[in-house]
């Protein structure tokens, strides 16, 4: 798409530690929920382009898994993913938890942006819930850092400062074309965005130790003659006990993990939705190249 004469488009990488709110902050400036949120590390495992359209310009955020040291295949794929979104792009959000100040992740992290090509803001995201000692000692350390062009205290789930963190980025967008309509909002198919609907609604029901291994996988997507859509999904854990804690006494876990997630597909789809689902044990799956592939970590 062409966009008019002095129109501003281009990418901004978001990039931080493990639950620092990137996916939050993502979801937010583009006004619809498109990434998955939970308080769980390792909630995003790809990268999920979110397209903010404004007038005069047009963002395209991407969301990065959130930096940590592989333990697995999965790992590593979601570390380069989360480097690889540092090149070509025309600034870089680098997101710091203000309640948790400035840790061993978010230092290596600092490490890595020193050397990057695109300018880079600091954005201190939950000003709201962090202690007024907590956010000094975290925006001092910050500031120390030449290359950061820009600190911005924000909190991504009620909007605060997001408007001049937004203003600043678009000084970065250059002049360039509309990418995408007015109302596309994400690149992502549907069957991934419905995958990752159920994912979400299983980290957030289940307690134990199960979340970081589940995968999801959405084997088939159907519409009836009547506007019905049949979606069946697989379920994938590491382990035997693990299923009989997604299942549930009865089937009870499994149910509600599929009404919750039903609701949220049904909305996204704008059809009633059948919903079938099925648990299969694939020990270390995260280490396992075919079930990577499978699941749409490439």
């Amino acid at each position: 798409m062409t966009g008019e004469a002095g129109y501003q488009s281009g990418f901004i990488s978001i990039i931080g530690a493990p639950n620092v709110g990137k996916s939050t902050l993502m979801n937010r400036l583009v006004g619809q929920k498109i990434s998955i949120v939970s308080d769980r590390a390792q909630t995003t495992r790809n990268r999920v382009m979110g397209v903010c359209s404004r007038s005069g310009y047009q963002i395209v955020f991407l969301d990065t898994p959130g930096v940590t040291t592989p333990k697995n295949r999965l790992g590593e794929y979601m570390l380069r993913v989360a480097y690889e979104s540092l090149s070509e792009v025309d600034a870089i959000v680098f997101m710091v938890d203000a309640a948790r100040g400035i840790g061993a992740k978010d230092e290596a992290l600092i490490e890595k942006l020193r050397t990057a090509k695109a300018p880079v803001l600091a954005a201190l995201n939950k000003v709201d819930f962090a202690l007024p000692e907590d956010k000094l000692t975290a925006r001092e350390r910050l500031k120390k850092e030449a290359f950061l062009r820009g600190l911005y205290e924000i909190s991504a789930l009620n909007g605060q400062g997001l408007a001049e963190l937004e203003s600043r980025l678009r000084g970065y967008l250059p002049e360039g074309p509309q990418y995408f309509p007015d109302d596309m909002v994400t690149d992502q198919p549907e069957r991934v965005l419905c995958g990752e609907i159920l994912r979400e609604k299983a980290l957030m029901l289940l307690r134990e130790e199960v979340p970081h291994g589940l995968g999801v996988g959405i084997d088939k997507m159907q519409q009836r003659e009547d506007g019905l859509m049949d979606v069946w999904a697989t379920i994938y854990c590491e382990r035997d006990s693990h299923k009989g804690i997604i299942i549930g006494k009865q089937g009870s876990m499994l149910k509600r993990i599929g009404t919750d997630a039903r609701k949220d597909i049904e909305w996204l789809l704008g059809t009633r939705v059948n919903l079938q689902l099925w648990v299969k044990v694939k020990e270390d799956w995260r280490n396992s190249a075919a079930m990577l592939n499978e699941l749409g970590y490439e």
